[in-house]
């Protein structure tokens, strides 16, 4: 009887398919000759570690390089090594690049060499296209493609967001930014890692939302993760490899240059607003000043037309921001502008408590929210103390070791995120941090 020959297979280095991927964790893992390893598997190991660490140094754009030889060192060889078998988070395996699909405006695939013609986005665009994805809460896939057209992965999710022509990956979405250091983030940019070692293990994208307190220590972070979009306060830069996470702002970015770190420069002028004016932009406020807990100012509306609607709003905004006087007249200048759009700053107290129609009443002091921004950590006010009082009382105490008392604690965010999810919210929506919803069915 014939014996089949078998031939021994490397995976290639650059091959992102799940198969080669396991198949250089296999060979990466393997016993040494000497340790009763098979030759075959040793010599492959050795093979993709070269290769690994050849794909390292020269992707990276390291200057440290192999010998003139073209054979590493030792301690060269051990630390590709180690990177190859790196598997720090292994959740947000991803597809390459590619056109949009199903449901999707169809186009050529995007290239990774040559960026195509930018479409324009605002970062309030930005974070509005990301928080249809976490409302949607689309279901994470690799393979899958959402009914707009993008692949339902962490790259997928970015493309989308920056409104790409197609779908890129971790490998690619840099060229579509310019790289910003980290203390310049806004709303909108991203934080990217790629391990050009193994792109199916580690590599991962978020978008930037904001800090979430005066620390930089955490932001809220929109991303693409099993088992679906999330919006949750995270570490800075990521749970996991959190040092190798780069931070980049879109090209595209409409309302300022993409270095610039401000979009006070889309600020359409004062003379657009206030009485008698009717534009785009009255419109335009309305709907941001709405999504920031204005809604109970307009009966109807917004509409392009200037209303007393407008003006409350606007001053609800102003004052929520800690401003007076002239600062809070009810009528949008730069700083307004700029805040609601890149989302940031305090949202208007008491949103989410449905107004002062009829059958609801005005509602009790205690049931205004009284800002997200007292409740962070270093944070020590009343309302931390008033906050852990109707937890306890309301029966989710739990984690309270004494207290409650009025500076934020550890304790504090897990007793929220217990209340939260017992009202069924999961992912963003239950991130222990109060909001004006959360704030409303404790005191309402």
């Amino acid at each position: 009887m014939t014996v089949p020959a078998f031939e021994e297979y490397v995976p290639a280095i650059d091959c992102i398919c799940a198969g080669c991927a396991a198949q250089r964790r296999t060979a990466a893992g393997a016993p040494s000759v000497r340790h009763g390893g098979h030759p075959a598997a040793h010599g492959a190991r050795r093979a993709l570690v070269l290769a690994t660490a050849a794909g390292v140094v020269l992707g990276s754009g390291v200057t440290e390089a192999v010998g003139a030889t073209g054979v590493m060192t030792g301690d060269q060889a051990a630390r590709a090594a180690g990177a190859a078998r790196t598997d720090p988070d292994g959740d947000s395996p991803q597809g390459g690049p590619g056109p949009l699909r199903g449901g999707g405006a169809a186009g050529p695939p995007s290239s990774t060499t040559t960026t195509p013609k930018l479409r324009r986005s605002s970062r309030a665009d930005i974070i509005n296209r990301a928080k249809k994805w976490v409302s949607a809460k689309v279901p994470y896939s690799m393979v899958k493609y959402w009914s707009d057209g993008y692949r339902q992965d962490c790259s997928g999710f970015v493309s989308m967001a920056w409104n790409l022509p197609g779908n890129e990956w971790t490998g690619s979405l840099a060229a579509f930014g310019t790289r910003i250091a980290r203390d310049e983030l806004q709303p909108g940019d991203i934080l990217l890692f790629h391990n050009p070692a193994n792109p199916s293990k580690g590599s991962h994208v978020t978008i930037f939302g904001g800090w979430t307190d005066h620390t930089h220590t955490h932001y809220t972070a929109y991303e693409q993760t099993k088992p679906h979009t999330r919006k949750k306060a995270t570490p800075m830069a990521y749970w996991t490899n959190s040092g190798k996470y780069v931070a980049y702002r879109y090209k595209g970015l409409s309302g300022g240059s993409a270095g610039s770190g401000s979009s006070a420069a889309g600020f359409p002028g004062t003379a657009k607003f206030g009485p008698g004016a009717s534009n785009k932009y009255v419109t335009q406020l309305g709907a941001m000043l709405i999504g920031r807990g204005g809604k109970r100012f307009y009966t109807v509306g917004p509409g392009p037309g200037w209303g007393d609607a407008d003006r409350r709003a606007t001053q609800a905004f102003q004052k929520a921001q800690g401003w007076k006087g002239k600062e809070a007249d009810g009528i949008p200048g730069p700083d307004t502008w700029r805040l609601l759009t890149d989302g940031t700053g305090r949202d208007i107290p008491g949103a989410g408590g449905g107004g002062t129609g009829a059958g609801h009443g005005d509602p009790s002091p205690d049931a205004k929210f009284p800002g997200r921004g007292h409740f962070r950590p270093g944070q020590s006010n009343s309302h931390v103390d008033r906050l852990g009082r109707q937890l306890v009382k309301k029966g989710f105490g739990t984690y309270y070791t004494s207290g409650p008392g009025p500076r934020w604690t550890e304790a504090d965010r897990r007793n929220v995120e217990a209340f939260q999810r017992a009202q069924g919210w999961r992912g963003g929506a239950a991130d222990g941090y109060p909001g004006p919803e959360t704030w409303r069915r404790l005191f309402g």
